[in-house]
């Protein structure tokens, strides 16, 4: 499978914004974009006016970098994005990524970044209503309970003490104490980053 192994850092400054890809580390004043503000490379900090197709390209990959996805899988959750006429699409596109079992277990504070809840999944440190699942992308229904398999709750006690929560967004039931997660509710447009253009994304794939 196709993974990048270059420094995460060098996405988060190419696309001028933090997508907190090192935890903890990118609230600190280590944080490589805090440091230097333009892209990585030799011509990085020439000024260069974008098209509205690189503006469209920029923002789709900033949001498939952000939440760790590879094009392909992408392309494919815009697919089915766009087959659900109740909702717009670009919010649909948001909502499968958010339902992510990798997104789940950073967003409820469970650990401090996806790429780290990647990591505990396919190791086997997760478990789907009772039972263990070592698929990151693994899409979660309403009510679905995520847990911690027993042996390793020390693991993420550890990483909870070591990297506080700010807390678990409103349309998930997030219970730290006892390592349980589950969705409440799909999350509605207010309660996700306000600083996505989705419509933009969309734009691109319409193309």
């Amino acid at each position: 499978m196709a993974r990048y192994v270059d420094s995460v850092c060098k996405l988060c400054r190419n696309e001028g914004t933090k997508l907190f890809l090192k935890g903890s580390r990118c609230y600190t004043s280590k944080c490589a974009i805090e440091r230097r503000r333009y892209p990585s490379g030799q011509h990085g900090q020439e000024r260069k006016k974008q098209s509205e197709f690189a503006t469209q390209l920029r923002e789709k990959q900033k949001v498939r970098r952000g939440y760790g996805v590879l094009e392909t899988k992408f392309a494919a959750y815009m697919v089915e994005a766009g087959r659900q006429r109740q909702v717009p699409t670009g919010l649909r596109l948001l909502q499968l990524l958010e339902s992510r079992l990798d997104n789940i277990v950073h967003r409820s504070g469970l650990v401090p970044s996806r790429a780290q809840a990647r990591q505990l999944i396919r190791h086997g440190h997760i478990s789907v209503n009772g039972k263990k699942l070592s698929i990151p992308s693994y899409q979660l229904k309403i009510g679905q309970v995520v847990g911690v398999v027993d042996g390793s709750k020390a693991l993420l006690k550890k990483l909870m003490e070591e990297n506080p929560s700010a807390g678990a967004p409103r349309w998930m039931n997030a219970d730290l104490e006892n390592m349980k997660v589950s969705i409440a509710q799909l999350p509605a447009r207010e309660d996700l980053d306000q600083t996505i253009r989705e419509a933009l994304i969309v734009e691109y794939y319409s193309r």
